[in-house]
């Protein structure tokens, strides 16, 4: 294990020498603890996943999310016996909720194959499998009423939290609602579940902020923080948002005042303790309310990366949701992004949307009623690592071969290539000579011309507020410089058995290796062709 881990790390571009002063100690004790962990678990084959879902009853949250919509599908294909998904749906009332289910989940076309597989029968097969739920998870009680509680407390066998605000720079308050608040009030109810064998919660990779080196597959403590000396008390986190709003109010500010106000506290928060953005903060918050709040639960938590489209099944190259690359590779086929802040030479993790789910339920079969607490990298950089070079190449490749069309005439657009700059310094000095100079001598025009070049300054502010704003929102992630540790979720993944011819005959897939992923074929024939067909017309 050792020796592979260090000869995956020297392939690393920029790889720091320092890391490896750390490694062998810590990978010696990852190494002991995941082969406690493969003990544990033993072996699994398809039949046996499939086979833990039947008459289950589960709750989900966040299906209404691209990943949440792939998890559905994926149960009710694979386990038509399934007894019942509930799915939480923020709504006014149960017919609004049924509403959101037809429309945001089960109207999608991900749900193509399975319509397919039931024909005519495909409505009451949902109506008799799906039950849709009026509630949020930041209210107590998820919103729900007494009596539905009681009822749902002695059904749920699983649930599953993916219900998060995954906007970088959300609201403050509405990020700790969701993120944190959610987090405690399904654990709350997950405690009152008489029969719960399993609580499943999404999270992500990033909660590790923008550390270097290798990073483990290990619990956030209550108070912990990712900058040296400080402490952090949710408790008093939330005490500071409730203050600041009645701040706000007693000054009769704006709704817009209010939302900048929220917006600029959790980004000041969050880098106070060394997170990069309120997202990933909350996130964090949340994992360390969950991990204190959970006794002797059995929850095991799934940190994917970037989530990218579907690689596999039901539907290659299906997403919904502009993730980090996708600006990327939106901005190139509009020909609206022609520079970039990204180091090429740098790893980007990513992971598409059905191994994610894969990992899921293999890990949700493997850890049942297990009362302990377990946490899983869903991530390619230490298996698989693919430089942000594999993307622009692939990306520069395919709209040559498939040139995108003006949406003004129609005519082919000419294409150029993107410019990257590695360092922020680069990006900013680029910036200032080839926007900011023009923009200031455009409005000297404008203003000794009483506005004729109106228009032009327009354009220029806008594409200049464009690129300012991809680059703000992402250089996090691409100029991240960690590897995420995945011992954990490689022991997962050997301990399923895999039989490929008989499985892929039954329609069983729960593969989640990224060593089986070519990089570059993937986002030639799969992820853009996605990205262009899903995404760049919405």
């Amino acid at each position: 294990m050792i020796p592979e881990l260090l000869a995956l790390l020297l392939r690393l571009p920029n790889a720091q020498p320092v890391v490896f002063s750390h490694t062998t100690h810590k990978s010696q004790k990852l190494q002991r603890h995941a082969h406690t962990l493969s003990k544990m678990i033993g072996e699994l084959d398809a039949d046996a996943i499939v086979g833990y879902f039947r008459g289950k009853s589960i709750l989900i949250t966040g299906s209404t999310g691209f990943l949440g919509k792939v998890l559905v599908e994926k149960i009710l294909r694979v386990q038509p016996d399934v007894k019942k998904l509930f799915l939480l749906i923020r709504a006014a009332n149960v017919e609004s909720a049924k509403q959101r289910v037809d429309t945001e989940v089960t109207g999608r076309e991900i749900f193509r194959v399975l319509k397919e597989k039931h024909g005519s029968t495909f409505e009451d097969f949902i109506q008799e499998k799906v039950c849709p739920l009026a509630g949020d998870i930041m209210y107590k009680n998820l919103g729900l009423g007494n009596a539905k509680l009681t009822e749902l407390s002695k059904e749920i066998d699983i649930i599953i939290n993916g219900a998060a605000t995954t906007n970088f720079y959300e609201r403050y308050d509405v990020a700790f609602d969701v993120n944190v608040m959610g987090a405690k009030h399904i654990c709350e109810f997950a405690k009152r579940c008489n029969q719960l064998k399993m609580l499943l919660h999404v999270s992500t990779a990033y909660v590790a902020g923008e550390q270097e080196g290798i990073l483990p597959e290990k619990p956030f403590l209550v108070g912990e923080t990712l900058r040296e000396g400080a402490h952090l008390d949710i408790e008093s986190e939330l005490n500071l948002i409730k203050e600041t709003r009645r701040e706000v109010k007693a000054n009769y500010s704006s709704e817009r005042v209010e939302k900048r106000t929220m917006k600029e506290l959790g980004l000041k928060r969050a880098r106070e303790f060394g997170w990069p953005n309120t997202y990933v903060f909350t996130k964090a918050m949340g994992e360390m309310t969950l991990g204190h709040l959970r006794g002797d639960l059995p929850v095991v938590i799934i940190r994917p990366s970037i989530i990218t489209s579907i690689l596999n099944e039901p539907l290659p190259g299906w997403m919904e949701g502009i993730r980090t690359i996708d600006s990327f590779i939106i901005g190139y086929a509009k020909q609206a992004l022609s520079v970039f802040l990204v180091d090429l030479n740098l790893i980007m993790d990513v992971v598409p949307g059905d191994m994610v789910v894969n990992a899921m339920m293999v890990a949700m079969a493997a850890h049942s009623e297990e009362q302990a607490q377990r946490i899983y990298h869903v991530t390619s950089s230490l298996r698989n690592p693919a430089p942000y070079a594999v993307l622009a190449e692939s990306g520069h490749r395919y709209f040559l071969h498939n040139p995108p069309r003006s949406r003004k005439n129609g005519e082919v657009a000419r294409l150029s290539r993107m410019r990257f700059f590695r360092t922020l310094l680069g990006f900013r000095a680029y910036m200032a000579v080839r926007f900011r100079l023009p923009l200031e001598i455009l409005r000297l025009l404008n203003f000794a011309l009483c506005g004729a070049f109106s228009r032009r300054d327009n354009e220029l502010s806008r594409k200049y507020r464009y690129i300012m704003h991809i680059a703000d929102l992402y250089a996090p992630y691409a100029l991240f410089k960690g590897c995420f540790d995945d011992t954990n979720t490689e022991r997962l993944r050997a301990a399923v058995m895999v039989n490929k011819q008989r499985d892929k005959s039954r329609g069983y897939d729960f593969g989640f290796d990224p060593k089986s992923i070519d990089w570059d074929d993937y986002f030639y024939t799969v992820h853009i062709p996605g990205v262009v067909k899903y995404l760049c017309d919405h």
